[in-house]
């Protein structure tokens, strides 16, 4: 089980509740139609996007999901984390519509309705602009988790407490890995193969899996 150790209860400091409304307005540009459907035709039409919203909606809810954990576990506001969680928040609405566009494309939205939407050379440039920013969210993570290992002191972390933040630091660090993989991979490979940038994702549970296997055996000795 992660972060198993005995974790104090917070306040909520106003720079969540800054952050939780700049994830709720990037939910709402996620929306798969800001209007309301005229006609049944537009009810259909609206309800193609619904798969590409939900794959969306749970990427924004897992980012969420971490940045609640830090703060629920830190409670920081020095100026390093206000300076990082600027920039994550920064991230996540500069590709709310990247993220958009690409799932709606994959699930056939974008096919439908709009043939030239993308050209076969600029699929691996969508690819590469999708794990950067991927690769830079859980980049500032394991910054933030660094930085509140280093102040495990100040923040009276017990061993277990510390031992459990570096953990975690180091899940984040995986998945910066992946995405800056899956960047160079999209770049390098032929644009016929830009498909193996995407599948690099799914070594992501496998490869989770083992690190916390990894850790769970540490934490036993």
């Amino acid at each position: 089980m992660r972060g198993d150790a005995d974790w104090p209860g917070r306040d909520v400091l106003r720079l969540e509740g800054f952050s939780d409304a700049v994830f709720a307005f990037a939910l709402t540009l996620l929306v798969v139609s800001l209007e309301t459907p005229r006609t049944f035709d537009d009810l259909l039409a609206t309800l193609k996007g619904a798969p590409a919203f939900a794959v969306c909606f749970a990427l924004f809810w897992i980012i969420w999901k971490e940045h609640h954990r830090f703060f629920q576990r830190y409670g920081l506001d020095d100026t390093r984390i206000v300076v990082l969680n600027a920039f994550l928040l920064f991230l996540v609405l500069l590709y709310v519509y990247p993220l958009k566009f690409l799932f709606t494309l994959l699930l056939g939205g974008l096919r439908e309705s709009n043939a030239n939407a993308i050209r076969p050379e600029q699929t691996k440039y969508l690819m590469a602009i999708y794990s950067s920013g991927y690769a830079a969210v859980f980049g500032v993570f394991a910054l933030m988790y660094h930085h509140a290992y280093v102040r495990r002191s100040d923040l009276g972390l017990t061993a277990k407490q510390a031992f459990e933040t570096r953990a975690q630091g180091g899940a984040m660090a995986l998945h910066l890995g992946f995405g800056l993989a899956s960047v160079l991979i999209a770049l390098v490979l032929p644009g016929n193969l830009v498909s193996v940038a995407g599948l690099m994702y799914f070594l992501i549970g496998p490869a989770q899996w083992l690190y916390w296997s990894r850790v769970r055996r540490r934490r036993t000795r």
